[in-house]
Formats: structure tokens, C-alpha cells, sequence
């Protein structure tokens, strides 16, 4: 079990799944007589009882609260409930869709491997194909990796919610990806099996076998895949789900499903079902790699060792508790003082710097220049699909020369930056960068990895630690370098930091309703729902009430119209882009009774959502 605080047993990592809670953290929401905590929620769509409070707790509290949480991926089987990240099968179907990887590497004629997703998912595939097409050049070999987003590039670096309900579109991405292909591996990812931009994808494939092997990857059981009615589909994700099984058991599909618990922040899957996204394909590439380029055999040892090193990660990453808090208590008090947290990366690190900021403002409601990523080389470093966005406006300009020139001369002491490099980055080059910030502001923090035993990098970090504030230092075992795994361990040590930087961040600032992230943007059908369900979760009225609540904090009326009520969500959701704070305000309505106009102003007077509650409870 990868690095447990002492507060924290092995029962209570499978309370999520056993219903057996107890003790501060589980409260009255527990059901110790159910077999299954909230049993009408999916998986990944359920609270984690482990961050029941996350909003009221401090920073170091929230890192190890996201310590336990990471930590669930690794969890052991218990009792037949659900198959998790190691179970056999998991490993069983990843030596499979190596296998096959393995196939189109060695003839690449025609054949490709191409990733899809929506937000996170589309955002690691991208990394993932990235990354390996990289080591296919360095040895002189034809890059066989696509990737696929929903929203297309721009949403690489900001919210795309609503091209996630386009099965149509998703069709289109693919066709347009494998025109002139003779064989496609198509890996469709969706955390909560409900994507409908996927789900078309996957019909798709399945209509045309002589060309396409689908693999579906997601973090909920198949029998907890959407089966909600797609516009103007015949076919639901669970319908696909279900005709994939089907396929499964002749190899002509694949399903990789395993459960990794509850995110710490309900329903937020870029935490903990985008590090297990990264995981499973890095393992099954790697493998493919290793046998075409070295003769390693695909084996199950072989690939259940290579997931295990992933869960050194954590111990590694965790081992930096106390690290890992100063940064998230900085970050906080930035935010909380209206400002910003600037990330300046080199290489794939900056790209994993990229992504976390990107997140912030569909999972936060924050703005866009709350938290910002940016990246050495820019776009050149970046090679994306579409190239350069920076036409597309401000949020799109991502190279360290665009932070030179747009934010460095109006930094202060209240902004947040941290440096993410490592021991193999050019020390001149950040150095240079750390003195360029240091001019203007002290509040210069570092992530720094390097190698156990590399003097002479070590050295040449001396200057640049005295720059900074605090320096989260990260050093690896040699046999990390032995075994090839460094960067992509390296990669997913960065992203655990700045999930719980970017995460706590907000906490500390209020955006989170005890574990919910409560002013989430209503901007598609699956975070429609998702916002009825948390209103009747912390209301406790009926979900009519709800919809009716969350509507007027839509389209900022007191009274709905029959015009309003009679359109489908599909419309709501379009109106709700240019909305903020709808949940919260709907939520407010729905304890208070208040207007809008009423609610409003206690929002703006008081913008923590509880603290807001309380004060007019008491």
C-alpha cells in the first residue's frame, strides 16, 4: 500500500465500496447496512468519505487526504465487489492490446494507434502519443500514435465542455484521423463510461471490424456505463459497453475498466482516473516497445511489475508531505488574495503544467488567469496538431517568452510561481528565468526532480535553490534509470504535485462544498446531471425542486417561463456558458428561500458557498 498516513487503516480504503464508515470523516452520510456507499452513483461520480471535511481542513491535512486518496488506486481486490488497477484481468487484457501495439510498430504501413478523449482523457492522449512517437523518432522508426480531443486543439489549454455530447463529431475526429488506414487500434477513453463524443467512436468502430479494434478505458464497472439516450443515436454508452463484452470474449474489443475508488473532489476524474489513464497505456506501449526494440517478452510478471513501479511513485511523491503543503498553502493564500499561480515548465513537465491549469476553470469555475501554465519552446516544444493558437486569444499564449512579456511586468509578492524542471533541463536556462522572477517577486517556489547519486547536476542547482523560496526536491532510485521507467515516473510524480497544489489551492479559497465541487460550469448533459444530483445531495429537496432552482440560476430569473422549462438540457446548457456560479446560487435558493437578486448578494459578500449557509442559519 503505497505510503499510508497512520490515521488511516486498509478498512478504511475500502469503506468507499463496503459501506462499513465510521469515525470524523463519514458522518451521517454513511450507511453502515448498505453493501455499497451511495449505491445509485457510478463509481467515479461517488463522494470520497476520506475528504468528507477537505473543505475545512488545512493545507497539510488536504495533501495527506489526497495521499489516501491516490493511494486507493493500488488498492488490493476485496471480495468480488470490483476488479481494480492490478487485478489479473486488468493486466491479462493490457498484455493483449500490447500485443497488438506491438503488430503496428512493426509494420506501421497503413496501421495506427490512436487515443480519444474529452478534457483530461483527450489532454493524456495527447501527452501519451506525444511522448511515444518521441522515442519511435529517436530510433529512426515511423510514428504510429494519434490523438483525438474533444473541442480539437484549443481544448489542449482550455474548457471544451459541450463537443463531449457529440457522438457525430467524435465520428468525424476519427474518420478524418484514419483516412487511407488498413488497421486501427482505436483506444476510446471516457473515466465514467459516459462520454457520448466516445461512445459514437466506439459504435463506429464496431460497425467496421476489418478495420478497427476498439479498447474502451474508463473507472466504472460496464453495468455502470451511461445508459442514458444519446440525441439522435439509436445506441447508448451502456448499449456499446454491452457489445463490446460481447466482442471481448473472442479479442476483438477490449475492455480496461478497473475501479480506483472515489476522486477526492467528487466526480473530478482529472485526479485520480487521468493518473490511472496514464498508467494503463504506459504500461501496455511500453510493453509493445520493449518487445519490438529490445526482445522483452510481453508477460504478466513483466507488466505487473511495471505497474507496481507506478505505485512507488506515489511513495516517492508523498514521502514530500511537508514540500508538497508549503506550495499549496502558497498557492492558496494567492488566490484567496484575488491573484494568481504561474507555472513555468521545461519539457513534457511543462506540458503536465499545461493540463493542471487548464482544468482549474471547468472543475473550479475559476478564471482563466487564476492558475497558468507555460512552456519552454512554446508551441515548437508543444507540436500539436493544429499548431500555434495564439490567434485564438490571450489564455493560448503558452511560451516562457509570452510570460516575459504579458505577466512578468505586472508580478508581485502575492502571485505564485513555480519553476518545474529537471536535473537533465539546461540549469542556465532556468536559472536565468528564476532571477528574471526573482526581480520582481520572493514568492519563487521550485519542483525539481533528480537522479539519486548525480553530483555534479546537484551542484549546478545550488544558485537556483537560493532563488527560490522553497525547493520540492524529488530524487530517484537508480533502478528507475536502469529500468527505463524515469520520465514517465517523473511525469506522473509532477501531476500528482500540482493536482494537489492546483486542488488545494481552491479548497483553501472556498470553491469546494465539503467534497463537491460546488461551482462547477453546467456547460454539457453529464455535468447537468451531476449538478441536479449535488443540489439534492446538500438540499435535500426533491428533484424537481432542484432543476427548477438550478434553472433560475441559469437564466437568472425568479420566475421560469414555459419557454424555459419545456427546452431540453441541451439548450440549458448552451445558456449556461455565459452564467457563473450557478450551482452555488441555485443551492443558496434552495436553504434560503432568498431571490436571486437576494442571493446574489450574499455570494458576493460572502463567496464560500458554507460558510454562506451558516451565516444565515445562524
Amino acid at each position: 500500500m503505497a505510503g499510508l498516513d497512520w490515521t488511516y487503516g486498509v478498512s478504511t480504503l475500502h469503506q468507499w465500496e463496503e459501506g462499513q464508515g465510521r469515525g470524523p470523516f463519514f458522518s451521517s452520510l454513511y450507511k453502515p447496512e448498505s453493501a455499497d456507499y451511495e449505491p445509485s452513483l457510478p463509481v467515479s461520480e461517488k463522494s470520497n468519505p476520506l475528504t468528507r471535511d477537505i473543505d475545512r481542513a488545512s493545507a497539510y491535512s488536504i495533501v495527506k487526504m489526497l495521499q489516501v486518496c491516490d493511494s486507493q488506486m493500488f488498492q488490493e481486490e476485496a471480495g468480488t465487489t470490483y476488479q481494480r488497477l492490478l487485478s489479473d484481468r486488468v493486466v491479462k487484457t493490457l498484455m493483449e492490446v500490447a500485443k497488438r501495439v506491438e503488430v503496428i510498430i512493426k509494420d506501421p504501413q497503413e496501421s495506427c494507434v490512436v487515443m480519444s478523449g474529452c478534457g483530461t482523457s483527450g489532454r493524456l492522449a495527447f501527452l501519451i502519443s506525444s511522448g511515444f512517437n518521441k522515442a519511435l523518432s529517436q530510433l529512426n522508426q515511423s510514428k504510429v500514435y494519434s490523438y483525438i480531443i474533444a473541442g480539437g486543439d484549443r481544448a489542449l489549454l482550455s474548457s471544451q465542455e459541450a463537443p463531449e455530447d457529440d457522438p457525430r463529431l467524435g465520428v468525424l475526429s476519427l474518420k478524418k484521423v484514419c483516412e487511407g488506414k488498413k488497421r486501427v487500434l482505436f483506444i476510446g477513453i471516457s473515466c465514467g463510461l459516459s462520454a457520448p463524443f466516445v461512445a459514437g467512436q466506439l459504435d463506429f468502430c464496431l460497425q467496421h471490424p476489418e478495420v478497427y479494434t476498439p479498447v474502451l478505458v474508463g473507472f466504472n464497472p460496464a453495468h455502470q456505463a451511461r445508459d442514458e439516450p444519446i440525441q439522435d443515436c439509436t445506441f447508448t454508452f451502456h448499449s456499446v459497453v454491452q457489445r463490446m463484452q460481447e466482442l471481448a470474449k473472442s479479442q476483438k474489443a477490449f475492455l480496461i475498466n478497473p475501479a480506483v475508488g472515489p476522486e477526492a473532489i467528487s466526480g473530478s476524474s482529472r485526479m485520480k482516473g487521468g493518473s490511472a489513464t496514464k498508467i494503463l497505456l504506459e504500461v501496455a506501449f511500453s510493453a509493445a516497445h520493449a518487445a519490438t526494440f529490445s526482445n522483452t517478452p510481453i508477460t504478466h510478471n513483466g507488466v505487473l511489475q511495471h505497474m507496481k513501479a507506478y505505485e512507488r511513485t506515489l511513495d516517492v511523491t508523498y514521502s514530500q508531505t511537508d514540500g508538497i503543503t508549503t506550495l499549496v498553502e502558497a498557492a492558496g493564500q494567492s488566490l484567496r488574495c484575488s491573484r494568481h499561480v504561474y507555472y513555468l515548465g521545461w519539457g513534457s513537465l511543462a506540458l503536465l503544467g499545461l493540463i493542471d491549469a487548464s482544468e482549474c476553470s471547468p472543475t473550479f469555475g475559476a478564471d482563466y488567469e487564476d492558475v497558468r501554465g507555460f512552456i519552454s519552446g512554446g508551441y515548437r516544444e508543444l507540436n500539436n496538431n493544429d499548431g500555434p493558437l495564439t490567434s485564438l486569444g490571450p489564455k493560448f499564449s503558452i511560451a516562457h517568452e509570452d510570460f516575459l512579456h504579458l505577466i512578468l511586468p505586472s508580478l508581485t509578492d502575492k502571485d505564485t510561481v513555480l519553476l518545474i524542471y529537471t536535473h537533465s533541463d539546461d540549469a542556465t536556462e532556468v536559472g536565468n528565468m528564476a532571477r528574471r522572477v526573482r526581480e520582481k517577486t520572493p514568492n519563487l517556489h521550485a519542483v525539481y526532480h533528480q537522479a539519486d547519486g548525480d553530483t555534479a547536476a546537484s551542484l549546478q542547482q545550488d544558485d537556483i535553490q537560493k532563488l527560490c523560496l522553497s525547493t520540492l526536491k524529488i530524487t530517484w532510485p537508480q533502478e528507475a534509470l536502469v529500468s527505463g521507467t524515469l520520465q514517465h515516473m517523473r511525469e506522473l510524480s509532477t501531476k500528482l504535485v500540482l493536482n494537489a497544489v492546483s486542488t488545494g489551492a481552491h479548497v483553501l479559497k472556498g470553491k469546494i462544498y465539503q467534497n463537491h465541487m460546488i461551482d462547477l460550469q453546467v456547460t454539457n448533459t453529464k455535468l447537468y446531471r451531476r449538478a441536479t444530483r449535488l443540489l439534492q445531495k446538500l438540499s435535500a429537496c426533491p428533484e424537481e425542486k432542484c432543476e427548477e432552482a438550478l434553472l433560475k440560476a441559469v437564466y437568472r430569473v425568479d420566475m421560469l417561463t414555459v419557454e424555459m422549462t419545456s427546452s431540453d438540457i441541451t439548450t440549458h446548457t448552451c445558456f449556461a456558458r455565459n452564467s457563473t456560479k450557478v450551482v452555488p446560487l441555485a443551492l443558496v435558493i434552495l436553504l434560503t428561500g432568498w431571490s436571486l437578486m437576494e442571493a446574489e448578494s450574499h455570494l458576493k459578500q460572502q463567496p464560500i458557498v458554507r460558510e454562506a449557509v451558516a451565516q444565515w442559519m445562524w
